[in-house]
């Protein structure tokens, strides 16, 4: 068992904003928290840092089968176990894919699936140094007595999944749950938001996985950036301290957060170099330096767009390791080269290649731009987009 005294500082929020009194200025209080993470410990961190390495980031690919579906629909393709079979076997084989990629988050189907010629994906992403992981939420449903807000279900029987992933070869972990700015959000769409995520990571610490903590703020909204940021700093205050509250221990988790944009329906839209100032102004106000990976969602920006922001925000050290959990910006022209064909394959691996060394380089603040096809640059916002 590991213990650690953390002591309130800065990155948590003050326990006046959750209670009605408010303690005397002389009488600074200290908040005294033990973490646990069991047996698991030391592979937690070991395996937070190896996903968080300089370089490389996520690659997201745990679409449910509906929601692979639709993706392959996109292309003419029917929604069979064969189709989604032969597309994760393109993704997880192309050559020299672990130089950019640290991690891919599969469906549970996924993680127990072999690929086309018969070996196990699993085997294939460890080949490629890449740390398989695993989704383990079972989707949003209806937030009853909120305004019209979701929250995610998938906390009963969690611990008995996670164990068995951890047999099967995962060795982190993806819970998403959202946020909706023009929803309010609620108080209590918040609140449950954070404390699932909470609840969740100290599940999935004591079976062995680290959690990647991702509570989205959609971009759905006309909202400006300023808005974006201010629900920003209450989400991951009231994540933080349930987290705390769970004894999660930091240093082996990761986190999946939204860039801080304007809603995708603003008008006025922002810079890269202003989502870097907002969004790491954000992260230095909430997030512990404890925390190895900051692993960046996309959201429905366009692939160009999210790899310009990640670029901008690795422009001068960051306490963190500040990267990418991609899935529609790094498989989006993937798809639509492959198209279904085979002899598509190796230029699909090739456009998926290039976006992930894109973000490599971005990840490392040497991302320029060029040669950037004008499909690269599309937006791939959906009203409502459900995953």
């Amino acid at each position: 068992m590991a213990s650690a005294s953390l002591l309130k500082s800065s990155f948590l929020p003050k326990r006046s904003e959750w209670v009605a009194a408010r303690p005397s200025a002389a009488q600074p209080m200290a908040v005294s928290f033990t973490v646990r993470a069991g047996s698991y410990s030391d592979e937690l961190v070991k395996t937070a840092k190896s996903v968080a390495s300089p370089g490389r980031g996520i690659l997201a690919m745990d679409e449910s089968n509906a929601t692979c579906g639709k993706r392959l629909a996109s292309i003419g393709l029917e929604n069979t176990e064969a189709n989604r079979q032969a597309y994760r076997t393109l993704l997880v084989a192309a050559p020299g894919l672990g130089q950019y990629i640290s991690g891919a988050i599969l469906f549970e189907e996924t993680l127990y699936q072999s690929t086309t010629d018969g070996k196990k994906i699993v085997d294939v992403l460890v080949e490629q140094n890449i740390m398989p992981g695993i989704k383990v939420d079972k989707g949003l449903v209806p937030l009853v007595g909120s305004n019209n807000e979701s929250w995610c279900q998938g906390l009963d029987g969690l611990a008995s999944r996670c164990a068995a992933y951890y047999q099967q070869g995962a060795r982190f972990a993806k819970w998403r749950t959202v946020v909706s700015i023009p929803n309010g959000p609620s108080a209590l769409a918040v609140k449950e938001a954070a404390w699932g995520l909470a609840r969740y990571a100290a599940i999935a610490q004591d079976n062995g996985l680290v959690p990647i903590v991702e509570p989205e703020i959609l971009l759905d909204g006309e909202h400006g950036i300023e808005r974006t940021f201010e629900v920003s700093q209450n989400v991951w205050a009231e994540v933080f301290f349930y987290l705390a509250e769970n004894n999660v221990m930091f240093e082996g988790i990761l986190l999946k957060p939204s860039m801080v944009t304007p809603g995708a329906e603003c008008k006025e839209k922002a810079t890269p170099e202003q989502v870097a100032e907002y969004t790491l102004k954000l992260l230095h106000r909430r997030i512990p330096p404890a925390v190895p990976g900051i692993m960046f969602l996309s959201g429905g920006q366009s692939e160009v767009e999210a790899t310009q922001n990640l670029n901008a925000m690795n422009q001068s050290p960051n306490p963190w390791h500040v990267s990418f959990s991609y899935a529609r910006a790094l498989q989006n022209t993937c798809l639509k080269t492959w198209g279904g064909r085979q002899e598509n394959v190796k230029a699909a691996q090739d456009a998926l290649l290039t976006r992930a060394k894109a973000n490599s380089l971005a990840q490392l603040g040497k991302y320029t731009g060029e040669g950037e096809s004008a499909e690269a640059k599309e937006g791939m916002f959906v009203k409502g987009y459900s995953y």
